[in-house]
């Protein structure tokens, strides 16, 4: 295998999980999230779709989240699945190059769609009067449009970067999927400036996005505190914290991640932490968004009653 290593362009995924019962047993569980994310956010796109009175802004961002999830984990967890069901660790470097650009692109998408979620909560109960106008129709095209043109160029770079890494060493990537960072370790030459790409990178689409959306909710809860309407200032919260909870599972592992220095990482904890943003996350979403929203549970139910009738 070493010797294949070697002589191969292509590259080795170790994996996340050893091959043996347990193994098995923990892709059997992630399988079953895989199923349940894409059911739920396949779900979620459709209902908003056809329920015309969640064709708002909000859930118009919404979907595209759903979407993005949805793309998200099918970029990891199929190829994962493949490899340890048929006993195979290998991936093309053009799969690897595209398996790296969509995860990318995905990710640095998200995170820009959170801040405009954010922004779209933070008008529409700070500034209600301007909520029209702020978010409208072409506002919130715009703001969709450009979290996935901005992640797409971002992506690109760094992909192209990585494809182009001299690779000397053993192309064993000690990861599920191919990861960036996870990369550079196999590279023969000296990639700091390429870390320091990654940390600016990071700054600009996770970290600059993750302080809009903590200064937007906090002038947000600010507002909700002041409200006299009792029911308003309980539907505000329970909006707020549902996204809060979503930002939360999504940064926290990713910002931990890829701003810490390379010599204070371990690809062990690396990847239990991508298994959070990657796999957890796009699975947790709907049902957050859907068990503790109204809106969206009254969708469903008027959703469900059309379908029965048909049926009938």
């Amino acid at each position: 295998m070493e010797k294949w290593n070697q002589t191969s362009n292509d590259f080795i995924l170790l994996g996340l999980f050893p091959p043996n019962k347990t193994g098995f047993l923990l892709l059997f569980l992630i399988i079953l999230v895989f199923f349940l994310a894409s059911v739920g956010n396949s779900a979620m796109i459709h209902l908003i779709r056809v329920d015309a009175r969640l064709h708002t802004p909000m859930y118009f961002l919404l979907s595209q989240l759903s979407l993005m999830d949805l793309m998200y984990i099918s970029t990891t967890v199929p190829k994962m699945a493949f490899n340890f069901l048929f006993g195979q660790k290998g991936i093309s470097f053009l799969a690897c190059g595209v398996q790296s650009f969509f995860f990318l692109t995905m990710a640095c998408s998200e995170g820009l769609l959170l801040a405009s979620m954010a922004y779209d909560r933070y008008v529409a109960i700070c500034h209600p009067l301007h909520y029209p106008n702020r978010m409208s129709r072409r506002m919130c095209v715009q703001m969709i449009i450009g979290s996935w043109i901005l992640g797409s160029i971002n992506s690109l770079a760094h992909t192209v970067y990585a494809l182009h890494i001299p690779y000397c060493r053993s192309r064993a990537i000690n990861h599920f999927f191919c990861d960036v960072p996870a990369m550079l370790p196999l590279a023969c030459m000296d990639t700091w400036v390429y870390e320091y790409m990654v940390f600016v990178s990071t700054s600009l689409f996770l970290l600059l996005p993750f302080l809009g959306i903590t200064a937007s909710y906090g002038r947000v809860l600010l507002a909700v505190y002041h409200m006299r309407s009792k029911e308003g200032r309980k539907k505000a919260f329970t909006t707020c914290s549902t996204h809060l909870t979503v930002v939360t599972f999504y940064y926290a592992p990713f910002v931990y991640t890829y701003l810490r220095p390379r010599n204070l990482r371990s690809p062990e904890e690396d990847k239990i932490l991508a298994v959070f943003y990657t796999i957890l996350t796009p699975m947790l979403n709907p049902i957050i968004y859907s068990l503790r929203n109204k809106e969206v549970l009254g969708a469903m139910t008027r959703v469900f009653r059309i379908y029965s009738s048909k049926k009938a």
